[in-house]
């Protein structure tokens, strides 16, 4: 089937149908792909099962199981600072999960996870791009942690994390890091494995207390009490979307 272009709109404002998925927060791109393979998605009346196919997002109708997708009029970009206690995801049972924390009607998901006992910045957003691009380890945002360990942890054992560990098969990717005391240091990484920096720790024989995100890519947890959220300013979008711009 040939992408919906008769409609008198520029090139420019046409978009893939997984991407649209995506960005009105349906689903992620790859979920979206699924649910077109699988004959689901129905593009003004007619159902879709081309991945290359385009609409227009303002004129096109894409009704997914009978259900109509559109883009949100406003995106929103949030930050929050996770409590120890409280998972992220967004439906778990007998669980504290961080969308209790947010007191909102919009539909909003969190970009990345952090594990249940770890604390910090977390960006909640209804952008279905801003996530798979922040959250996807190909695009290289840095993701910025201050870790307290239980024991001095040794220079040569920084060095080692530094360049890399073997975990799960493979090799964890280079990182940045600082010590700030004897058992403290911060890291950057620009990958997020499961529980990857405590899984690091105990390979140089050392145990993680305490480990808060303090920054994800330009974004910044700063004062920001434990478990109070706040919108992201318009000076904090412009660059964060500017960032993940460049990598198109």
């Amino acid at each position: 089937m040939q992408p919906f272009e008769g409609r008198c709109c520029w090139k420019m404002e046409l978009m893939r149908l997984q991407k649209f998925l995506s960005t009105a927060g349906f689903c992620s791109r790859r979920k979206g792909e699924e649910i077109i393979r699988a004959g689901r998605v129905a593009v003004n009346g007619e159902i879709i099962i081309e991945l290359g196919t385009k609409v227009d997002p303002q004129k096109d109708h894409v009704v997914v199981d009978g259900n109509r997708v559109v883009l949100k009029s406003d995106l929103i970009y949030i930050a929050l600072n996770k409590p120890p206690g409280y998972v992220t995801s967004c439906d778990q049972r007998n669980n504290h999960i961080i969308l209790d924390l947010v007191d909102i009607p919009e539909r909003i998901y969190p970009v990345g996870r952090l594990d249940k006992d770890s604390t910090g910045l977390l960006i909640l957003t209804n952008d279905g791009r801003l996530h798979h691009r922040l959250s996807h380890p190909s695009f290289d945002h840095e993701k910025e942690y201050d870790v307290t360990l239980a024991a001095p942890i040794p220079t040569g054992a920084l060095r080692r994390m530094k360049k890399g560990l073997p975990m799960m098969g493979t090799k964890t990717r280079p990182a940045e890091i600082k010590r700030i005391s004897a058992n403290r240091f911060r890291i950057i990484l620009k990958e997020g494995r499961n529980k990857q920096i405590r899984r690091m720790v105990r390979k140089v024989g050392n145990q993680v207390i305490e480990l808060k995100r303090i920054r994800v890519a330009n974004i910044r947890l700063g004062h920001l009490a434990e478990g109070a959220w706040r919108y992201l300013s318009d000076s904090e979008k412009k660059a964060l979307l500017k960032n993940i711009d460049k990598d198109t």
